[in-house]
């Protein structure tokens, strides 16, 4: 009889613990958006080549390149090639397609000359992001990992006015930002992304600006995230920058900015150590001068000082204007080439600053947790 009844409690266990499990897996399952696109989950495992590819399970990814070069001849660029990658699903046939949006942009510091390209194009024979590796293309540019010699090529022209041409390998490993591989944006959990990162690659090959050929070397950096809603409710947009410093150190910093100018709760800095370790800090962000585009109106605040663990960083641009025009997407946002200087004003590294919302509706293309919360 007392057999019996351990049986039956052990089966009645057996059976809660089968439920409980069950109930856990349907909410991890449900976590997504009202339209059914992923959202980053704590824990997920990288495994690579594969996660440096598209994530079409996501509605917004994008591989971002900025880097800083040096001529042979001793003239100085700074450049911009980005990749994106937007989802959408028809709500009656429930059919995602993918849309491809390309940024290129160079800079010449000598001349002062900034130029900058957008493409547009839909999944297929014009546009791709491969599934399993880094190998990502936008009509003639292109952005692609040789998984033998670990190095990765990049290629895109500025209309008819600039050719780049780069290899690029990295000096550091990749790092992942964020807590348990989940780097929040904002206080609602949907307004998060997956954040990988190489903060430290050596790039070589070829800037060509009309007619001549620039032969070049330098360091880049190469952001890729994923994600289904950046932005959070309350917040106009984001200021960041990525600073590599000359003694091996870099700082990746962003500051979410709510729509009444206040710096929002989920902003965040991160040092990265000679080894590539990474430490969370606080920070503080001061403009110290601002520049008005008189192509979109918009002011950005694109001169800045950063205060964290007793150092102080002022970004300075190399040219003023270094504004994206959004001539496609209607969102023009500065991206732009910058020294970096110390409390004593000596240059100690080189930085890109990326301020974005301060033209164009950026919620409207990367926000979505409200729909999010009417659903919860």
């Amino acid at each position: 009889m007392r057999t019996h009844a351990k049986a039956q409690r052990r089966k009645g266990m057996s059976f809660f613990i089968l439920c409980a499990f069950a109930a856990l897996r349907a909410i991890c399952l449900s976590i997504e958006t009202p339209d059914g696109f992923a959202l980053p989950q704590k824990g997920r495992v990288f495994e690579f080549p594969r996660d440096h590819g598209s994530h079409g399970e996501f509605r917004t990814e994008w591989w971002y390149l900025t880097g800083h070069l040096d001529g042979d001849d001793g003239r100085r660029f700074g450049f911009q090639v980005t990749f994106f990658r937007q989802a959408g699903r028809d709500g009656a046939s429930g059919k995602v397609s993918h849309l491809h949006l390309a940024h290129a942009a160079l800079l010449d510091a000598k001349s002062g000359r900034f130029l900058h390209e957008e493409k547009l194009n839909r999944e297929g024979w014009d546009a791709f992001s491969s599934a399993t590796t880094l190998d990502v293309r936008n009509a003639n540019w292109s952005l692609k990992l040789d998984e033998v010699t670990k190095r990765i090529t990049v290629a895109a022209t500025v209309k008819a006015d600039a050719v780049l041409k780069l290899e690029l390998e990295a000096v550091k490993p990749l790092v992942i930002f964020g807590e348990d591989g989940v780097s929040r944006k904002g206080a609602n959990e949907s307004a998060a992304s997956h954040y990988l990162t190489f903060p430290r690659l050596k790039a070589s090959g070829s800037v060509k600006i009309g007619s001549q050929e620039h032969r070049v070397k330098g360091e880049a950096w190469m952001d890729h995230e994923f994600s289904s809603s950046q932005l959070d409710e309350g917040q106009a947009g984001w200021d960041w920058a990525a600073i590599q410093l000359k003694d091996g150190r870099e700082v990746m910093v962003y500051r979410m900015r709510r729509t009444d100018g206040s710096t929002d709760a989920a902003s965040t800095l991160t040092w990265i150590a000679k080894d590539g370790a990474l430490k969370k800090a606080a920070f503080d962000w001061k403009a110290l001068g601002t520049w008005k585009s008189p192509h979109s109106g918009g002011e950005y605040p694109n001169q800045v000082r950063i205060e964290s663990e007793g150092s102080v960083f002022e970004l300075r641009p190399v040219v003023q204007d270094q504004e994206q025009g959004g001539s496609i997407t209607g969102l023009p946002y500065w991206e732009g080439a910058c020294d970096v200087l110390d409390a004593r004003g000596e240059v100690i590294g080189r930085a890109f600053l990326e301020l974005a919302g301060y033209a164009g509706d950026l919620k409207r293309h990367l926000g979505g947790t409200q729909a999010q919360k009417r659903r919860e």
